[in-house]
């Protein structure tokens, strides 16, 4: 049971360092070095494209729930006038 117990502790352990070793440390280089410049930028950049990724689907899924009434009265107005449309010209 102990075996078992230390087996998962360890499998547990090993997987969240996994985890933790892709976030990025800037930390680990000199202050005004390249590295620390590239890092920090790389960071920066990650950081405005989820946050701008993230507008843009906010608004899409605003738009969609706001504008979904008035998409459902143009489709049944484009189903009226083809019924009357095709009802014109069978005559």
């Amino acid at each position: 049971m102990k075996k078992l117990i230390y087996a998962i502790t360890f499998i547990l352990l090993n997987f969240s360092n996994n985890v933790f070793a892709e976030e990025t440390h800037c930390n680990e280089f000199k202050k005004f070095s390249m590295e620390f410049f590239k890092c920090k930028g790389n960071l920066l950049k990650d950081k405005s494209i989820s946050v701008g990724q993230n507008i843009v689907k906010n608004t899409k899924d605003y738009q969609e729930k706001e504008w979904y009434s008035e998409k459902k009265k143009l489709e049944n107005a484009k189903k009226k006038v083809n019924e009357v449309k095709k009802k014109v010209l069978e005559k």
